[in-house]
């Protein structure tokens, strides 16, 4: 039988957000010191911000509950769970039973991953000692993209994908759309992180490549650039009022 929620959060929950960090990117160099671009994007996002849970959403997408908080000591706990399982990987009883993490294909032989687990969680552990932290900047991979704008990626993703000319009349049609059925709170944090990706103060071709990384999958109307578009969404569903079908 698989593995209870609260047991494998306990075993493994920060371990597999440490490697979904590492989705579509390179392990990293084992001969230096510096630790990889998705590592370095783990501990940035997690010195300020606490990962998410997930529940259906309307959409019929994958929906984020925040919790948004400072979580240092999540650094500790992923180093131990790294390891922990370095250390003492699952034999065939557990995997027979099936009540361990699976590391996803890494691109490594057996033995190299559970080095590499080793290695970054040396990597951590240099952190934490030294309070190093790789200084604020935009994000740099697609897990730090969605760990950083979770509900930007929700609305993008889930309102603005290939097929969204056949379902709305128009861009304007899927936000108001959003703004009528998505809880009002959820809406405010859209707005702030609409305002907060606009603070970084990108090109417009970054802003591209961001909302792509999000999920968005048709340009903006014509007459706007992504990120004037994007300031005219938050000025939208800051004033929309949703009615639940009233």
């Amino acid at each position: 039988m698989s593995m209870k929620p609260l047991e494998f959060d306990r075993r493994y929950g920060e371990l597999d957000i440490v490697v979904s960090a590492f989705a579509g990117q390179e392990p990293g160099d084992p001969e230096t010191d510096t630790a990889p671009s998705a590592l370095q994007a783990y501990i940035r996002h997690t010195r300020h911000t606490r990962h998410t849970r997930h529940t259906w959403h309307t959409r019929h997408t994958w929906h984020t509950r925040h919790t948004w908080h400072i979580r240092p000591w999540e650094l500790s706990v992923a180093e131990q769970q790294l390891r922990e399982y370095a250390r003492n990987p699952p034999g065939r009883l557990r995997q027979r039973l099936g009540e361990f993490y699976p590391v996803p294909d890494l691109g490594l032989s057996e033995s190299q991953t559970q080095s590499w687990l080793s290695r970054t969680a040396d990597h951590i552990k240099r952190s934490i000692e030294s309070g190093d932290v790789p200084p604020p900047t935009s994000p740099q991979t697609h897990w730090e993209w969605h760990a950083r704008f979770g509900e930007l990626a929700q609305f993008l993703g889930g309102w603005f994908p290939q097929d969204m000319p056949e379902e709305f009349a128009d861009h304007d049609a899927a936000v108001r759309d959003y703004g009528e059925t998505v809880d009002p709170q959820l809406t405010a944090r859209l707005v702030g992180e609409i305002h907060e990706l606009l603070a970084l103060g990108l090109e417009d071709h970054d802003y591209a490549v961001g909302v792509g990384e999000l999920g968005m999958e048709v340009e903006p109307p014509a007459e706007f650039t992504v990120d004037s578009w994007l300031r005219a969404v938050a000025e939208c569903l800051a004033t929309t009022v949703p009615d639940y079908g009233k």
